[in-house]
């Protein structure tokens, strides 16, 4: 049984805007090109972009949730990104040389009691994903409407911020894909694990206010995780339409 790309995400800076295209050519041992490519880094953060460090030193959804509704748009020509917020307008800058704008654009978004961002990072070794390998994220959206169920209304498939998303497959069927090989479009890929989800599902892409019990609803089949998390093995170009199935 095969599937197909319906979407592919990737998002600039982490936890900071979302961005669909419509292809991308896969490199082997990376991640989506240009995913994850700044951090915003806390003040208690060590992190400098020279290696991958954890998620914890970085400022992301989980802890300030107004970001989830936060979109991007890269030019990779310039490396200028342009950022949305429904309550802070719009904002473009240079990740590399004006971080300081970032900053002070999101610092209303900020809890109180939170640790503030500090300064914006580029990941000079490899992508900032959440994994402690070069990681591509596959998102099932049969499993996805299995959870807007589960809570009993749609839910924005932005919640999960995944790199690509297929259907035409059953839900769950992903998790029998650990630790198999999954063609999508030319590339091949080597699925690793599944991806544990945290607080920043809860969080509605549109408002960026906490408003759905999307951990409570995976827990009732005994688990927190959505999606999972694969290395590419083989490069190539992959587009929206393209199959997606294991080998």
């Amino acid at each position: 049984m095969t599937g197909r790309i319906t979407e592919i995400l990737r998002y600039p800076i982490k936890s900071h805007g979302r961005e669909a295209v419509a292809r991308v050519v896969l490199s082997e041992g990376q991640s989506l090109p240009w995913d994850r490519h700044w951090a915003v880094a806390h003040e208690a953060s060590e992190a400098d972009g020279s290696a991958w460090v954890p998620c914890r030193n970085f400022t992301r959804g989980a802890k300030v949730p107004g970001l989830q509704a936060m979109s991007s748009a890269l030019d990779e020509d310039s490396g200028i990104v342009t950022l949305t917020h429904p309550d802070l307008g719009e904002l473009r800058f240079d990740p590399d040389t004006e971080g300081d704008q970032l900053i002070d654009w999101t610092r209303p978004l900020m809890p109180e009691g939170r640790m503030g961002s500090d300064r914006v990072v580029r990941a000079e070794a490899r992508a900032m994903t959440d994994s402690d390998f070069a990681s591509v994220t596959l998102c099932n959206r049969s499993s996805h409407r299995a959870v807007s169920q589960r809570i009993g209304r749609d839910l924005s498939i932005h919640r999960w911020r995944g790199n690509i998303w297929f259907d035409g497959l059953a839900p769950w069927e992903e998790f029998d894909w650990i630790g198999r090989e999954v063609q999508i479009g030319s590339a091949v890929v080597l699925v690793r694990e599944r991806t544990t989800r945290c607080a920043m599902t809860q969080a509605n892409p549109e408002t960026g206010a906490r408003d759905a019990d999307v951990l409570g609803a995976l827990e009732s089949w005994d688990h927190r995780d959505f999606s999972v998390l694969a290395e590419v093995i083989k490069g190539g170009e992959i587009a929206v339409g393209d199959e997606i199935g294991r080998l």
